[in-house]
């Protein structure tokens, strides 16, 4: 009848909206392969092992950014049904599974292996694998020359590196880095200055004198194994 509202149909999507926050919750064993993985890979050219071996840790590397690409693919396609559903508020629930895997599907398409070597988290693992291979060089080389006789570049690099926390003015134990900026800190105590911050709602800046990052937050940083491993080789030849 003329006048009358037409009322739409209300179709509850809290079971998806559940299911999706679990999903997201896989992340956390991805990461968790990931920095496993890293360390194995690291451990590995820290004591000059086979090259085959590290080669396998790259490879498992590229299947857990294999993962980690189709699962936000996957939390993608359900997001994107999940809102075309809200958008267009059908009178029957339409079947979400298969709209889903068409779209994860179309998305999958869009695949590259090549792309994977460009994902921040394998650049990371790269960058850090490098990073160790110099030290090991570097380490090897000390070993094999007297102390009159140590190459001046090697001498000054080791005498550059910084150990120290910005925050607790100590060696660090276990070192994260900011993929902001670059800086590393002392994890208990940065993490300890984000949380304040963010209780107070404001931003926390990097410690780091000089530095002109104003927002750092927990999920910016990471483990920082190979600083955390030359810190070790550090305290090494200083028992020597």
């Amino acid at each position: 009848m003329p006048g009358r509202s037409t009322i739409m149909p209300v179709i509850s999507l809290s079971s998806v909206d559940s299911a999706l926050s679990s999903l997201k919750t896989c992340h956390v064993s991805i990461n968790t392969g990931i920095e496993v993985t890293t360390d194995v890979a690291l451990a590995l050219t820290e004591h000059e092992g086979n090259e085959e071996e590290v080669s396998k840790m790259e490879n498992l590397m590229l299947d857990y950014v294999s993962m980690d690409r189709e699962l936000e693919q996957f939390i993608q396609a359900v997001e994107d049904v999940t809102n075309q559903v809200k958008q267009e508020r059908p009178e029957q629930l339409p079947d979400l599974k298969s709209l889903v895997d068409k779209r994860f599907n179309e998305l999958k398409n869009l695949n590259k292996d090549e792309d994977l070597l460009k994902t921040d988290k394998y650049l990371h693992f790269k960058s850090q694998l490098n990073e160790m291979k110099k030290q090991v060089g570097a380490e090897s080389q000390n070993e094999n020359t007297s102390a009159n006789e140590i190459d001046e570049d090697i001498a000054v690099t080791q005498s550059q590196r910084n150990f120290i926390c910005p925050i607790t003015q100590r060696e660090m134990e276990c070192p994260v880095k900011n993929k902001v900026c670059g800086h590393s800190y002392e994890e208990e105590a940065i993490i300890k200055i984000i949380q304040t911050k963010h209780k107070q709602r404001k931003k926390a800046r990097c410690p780091v004198v000089g530095c002109d990052n104003g927002d750092v937050n927990q999920s910016d940083l990471s483990m920082d194994t190979t600083l955390r491993r030359a810190i070790e080789i550090h305290r090494r030849h200083q028992k020597r």
